[in-house]
């Protein structure tokens, strides 16, 4: 269900196939392949956990409140710090395959 209505997740799960794609190309050990799956499923996890987080806010305050905007940008965050150290981590692995 998140996949399919999720556009964040659709964008995030195509990056997964490529990085997936790259990782057979570039025929990476199982311990860049465990730190790849990890930060994956780490990104994809923390998204999800953040589209929750909106949902169950929107449906207690429909209506703009500023509390309920932080708690977005909390939880957007998380999903920010993921992707940094998914970034982080390809770079580690891919980098030095150029």
């Amino acid at each position: 269900m998140l996949i399919r209505h999720e556009a964040s997740i659709q964008v995030q799960t195509v990056v997964a196939i490529i990085v997936t794609i790259a990782g057979f190309y570039f025929d990476i050990s199982a311990t860049e392949w465990m730190f790849q799956f990890l930060a994956i499923g780490l990104v994809m996890g923390i998204e999800g956990l953040n589209t929750a987080v909106e949902e169950i806010a929107d449906f207690m305050h429909p209506e703009y409140h500023s509390k309920i905007g932080y708690i977005k940008d909390v939880a957007a965050g998380a999903v920010f710090f993921a992707a940094i150290t998914a970034l982080i981590i390809a770079c580690i692995i891919y980098i030095p395959k150029f």
